[in-house]
């Protein structure tokens, strides 16, 4: 199974609850997006110890569903570049970045896990 869940109208308000949850956000047809899928999606194969605790999702965000998350998510009407990578934290939004990169993403993690000590 897969690190990496899909997420949509019926269950992001779980998976952004969970603790810590990495959120990728997306689009159908996006080029980068699908790069740093297959990248974190390796990454996390590779690797399956790495980031204990964490979980990690994807949404698609011209897919049905999300009126819910959209209007939890003021913040959302900033985004303008795909993919953009949510870090929560106990269900709050700790941190955010646009583009992908799995090296930007553990750098993050560990700032996370320095600032919650």
């Amino acid at each position: 199974m897969s690190r990496l869940e899909m997420i949509d109208g019926s269950n992001w308000e779980e998976f952004v609850r969970s603790g810590r949850a990495v959120l990728m956000l997306a689009k159908t047809g996006c080029p980068a997006c699908a790069a740093f899928t297959e990248e974190l999606s390796s990454a996390l194969e590779a690797d399956p110890g790495r980031w204990p605790g964490v979980r990690f999702g994807k949404m698609i965000l011209d897919k049905g569903g999300l009126a819910s998350f959209k209007r939890a998510s003021p913040w959302l009407g900033e985004v303008k570049d795909l993919p953009y990578t949510v870090i929560f934290v106990g269900g709050e939004r700790a941190k955010s970045f646009a583009g992908g990169g799995v090296e930007r993403l553990d750098g993050r993690l560990q700032s996370l896990s320095v600032e919650t000590v």
